[in-house]
């Protein structure tokens, strides 16, 4: 009863953070608007709206068995900026998840995430991101639903190119994650992984600004006839 408990806990967390998360992104993006144009200059030449993503790393089990281990992961994913500080993504992720000489399976899972930036105009940030998904053991042997929520930090080694460390908790709608019933609890798992952000675009735009700010000369009008007339 106690481990029900706690795992009903743990999930509405992960929903109570997602709520939380989008009020906060919009919040923020609302200050966003009344602050100087430069901010998004800025937002553009370290970053853009499309994101590609990869990440290795290490999962873990919290199932019914005792021994767990740590286990290989990777993960390629896609994010979409819907303004500076609020991204969507998706991810493909495959791993592991073992007990020691008891189990030991190999899975995949599709996940889908609301990210807060939460210092999209710094080259440091730190983000949070919660979402659900769909678990698939290999050969999509066995499907379940899941809900994930995290947090992370990233930093940008050069515009466009970022580098992160971030960790999820993962909720199993069920309790045969590890193909053994026992207790009323569910099953769930932990990913801790370092990646890098690869931001499409970023220099392209940072031209196009650049391309369509007048200059001193070309407005002012006296300097700009002066300049016709030696030609």
């Amino acid at each position: 009863m106690i481990a029900k408990t706690i795992n009903i806990k743990a999930l509405a967390l992960i929903v109570l953070t997602f709520f939380t998360l989008n009020s906060f992104c919009q919040n923020s993006d609302s200050s966003y608007q009344d602050q100087p144009k430069t901010k998004n200059t800025k937002f553009n030449e370290y970053r853009s709206n499309n994101v590609i993503d990869v990440a290795f790393g290490t999962s873990i089990i919290n199932g019914d068995f005792p021994d767990a281990m740590f286990e290989f992961i990777s993960h390629i994913g896609y994010k979409r900026y819907l303004f500076p500080h609020l991204n969507i993504n998706f991810g493909y992720n495959k791993f592991n998840l073992a007990h020691k000489d008891l189990f030991n399976e190999g899975f995949m899972s599709f996940d889908l995430n609301l990210e807060c930036t939460v210092l999209p105009h710094n080259k440091f940030t730190p983000f949070i991101f919660a979402g659900g998904g769909y678990n698939v053991s290999n050969y999509f042997k066995e499907t379940e639903m899941k809900a994930q929520a995290g947090a992370g930090i990233e930093y940008l080694v050069s515009n466009g190119f970022g580098i992160k460390l971030y960790a999820d908790y993962n909720y199993l709608f069920t309790d045969e994650l590890d193909g053994f019933v026992f207790g009323e609890s569910d099953d769930a798992y932990w990913r801790v992984t370092f990646g890098i952000n690869f931001y499409i675009g970023t220099n392209n735009r940072k031209a196009r600004q650049l391309k369509g700010k007048k200059t001193v000369i070309s407005s002012n009008p006296i300097i700009h006839k002066k300049n016709n007339i030696k030609k």
